[in-house]
C-alpha cells in the first residue's frame, strides 16, 4: 500500500469513529430520556469502545503517514527532521497536536463518573472534528476569510455528525417500539431525533453550499478534475440522504400506526448509515485533491 492510499484509509477511519462518537454521544447525553440512555449506552459500550481504539490508533499514525507522503515515501514516515518540521511548521501538524489533545480527553472520558461520561466523550468528539478544520482546504484562504471558511466548515462537521452518528442509537432504539415498557421513552427519543434532525440537515445543506463557493468558487461541473467530480457524486447522495430521511419522517413512520412492521424503516435507516460513510469515503480521497 502507498503512503497516499494508507493516509485516505487512516482518515476515513479517523472520520468515521469520531462522526460515531459525537454523534451517539451527542443524542445520548442531550436529546434521550435519562432511562433509555443508559440502556441504549450499555448496548452500544462495544461500538464505543472500538470507536476509541480507532481515535488512538489513527491519530497516533497519522502524523508518520502525513511525513511518508510529503517526503520521499515510507523511508520519511519516522525521519526525525521530516516529524519534526510537520510539527512546528504546517497546519497540518497544528492539526495534529489538536488531534492528540482531543484523543487523550477521549480516553480520560473513560475514566469518568458515568453521570459526566458521554458528555466529555462528546466533547472530545466535537474537537476531533473540528480539529480538522485547522488543516487542509478549510486554511486555503487568509486573514478573515480563513477564519469564516473554518467556522463553516466546523459547523458542516458537527451538523452532519450529530446527524450520521445518531443514526447508530436509533437503531438500537427501533425495536424498542414493541416493548411496552419502554415504548413510550422510545417514541420520545425518535420524535426528539427526528426534530433535531430537521436543524442538523438544514445547516449541512447550508454550510456545505457555503463551503463549496469558498473552495470552489462556483458548481463544482469541472469533471475533469477529479476533487470536482467527487464532491458532484457526494453532493447527489447527499440529496439521496435527505431524500430517504424526508420518507422515513413522514411516510414510513405514519404507516407504523396502521402496520407495525418496523423492517422498512430499519431498512431505510441502514441505508442512510451506509451512505453516510459512503459520503466520508469520498471526503477522504478529495480532501487529499487540488480543488481547481
Amino acid at each position: 500500500m502507498t503512503p497516499d492510499a494508507a493516509l485516505i484509509l487512516c482518515r476515513f477511519l479517523f472520520d468515521g469513529a469520531a462522526v460515531f462518537l459525537w454523534g451517539a454521544s451527542a443524542y445520548i447525553c442531550w436529546i434521550m430520556p435519562a432511562d433509555l440512555a443508559a440502556q441504549v449506552g450499555r448496548r452500544l459500550r462495544h461500538w464505543y469502545a472500538l470507536a476509541t481504539f480507532l481515535i488512538i490508533g489513527t491519530t497516533a499514525s497519522h502524523l508518520p503517514l502525513q511525513a511518508a507522503t510529503i517526503g520521499d515515501g515510507w523511508a520519511d514516515a519516522l525521519a526525525p527532521q521530516m516529524l519534526s518540521s510537520i510539527l512546528s511548521g504546517t497546519s497540518v501538524g497544528q492539526a495534529w497536536i489538536a488531534q492528540a489533545g482531543a484523543a487523550i480527553l477521549l480516553v480520560a472520558s473513560c475514566l469518568a463518573p458515568v453521570r459526566f461520561r458521554y458528555r466529555v466523550r462528546a466533547l472530545s468528539a466535537g474537537l476531533l472534528l473540528i480539529s480538522l478544520t485547522i488543516s487542509g482546504h478549510a486554511a486555503m484562504n487568509s486573514d478573515w476569510l480563513r477564519t469564516m471558511h473554518r467556522l463553516n466548515d466546523g459547523l458542516h462537521l458537527l451538523s452532519g455528525g450529530a446527524w450520521l452518528g445518531a443514526l447508530i442509537p436509533v437503531v438500537v432504539i427501533l425495536p424498542m417500539l414493541h416493548d411496552a415498557r419502554r415504548q413510550q421513552d422510545a417514541r420520545t427519543a425518535l420524535m426528539r431525533f427526528s426534530t433535531a434532525g430537521h436543524v442538523a440537515v438544514a445547516l449541512v445543506i447550508m454550510t456545505g453550499m457555503i463551503n463549496t463557493i469558498l473552495i470552489v468558487g462556483s458548481a463544482p461541473l469541472d469533471w475533469q478534475l477529479d476533487y470536482q467530480f467527487l464532491l458532484s457524486i457526494k453532493i447527489l447522495i447527499v440529496f439521496v440522504l435527505v431524500a430517504l430521511a424526508v420518507t422515513n419522517r413522514y411516510l414510513l413512520v405514519p404507516r407504523l400506526s396502521r402496520n407495525p412492521s418496523l423492517q422498512p424503516l430499519k431498512w431505510a435507516t441502514g441505508a442512510e448509515i451506509a451512505l453516510g460513510f459512503a459520503v466520508l469515503g469520498l471526503v477522504s480521497v478529495f480532501g487529499t485533491l487540488q480543488p481547481t
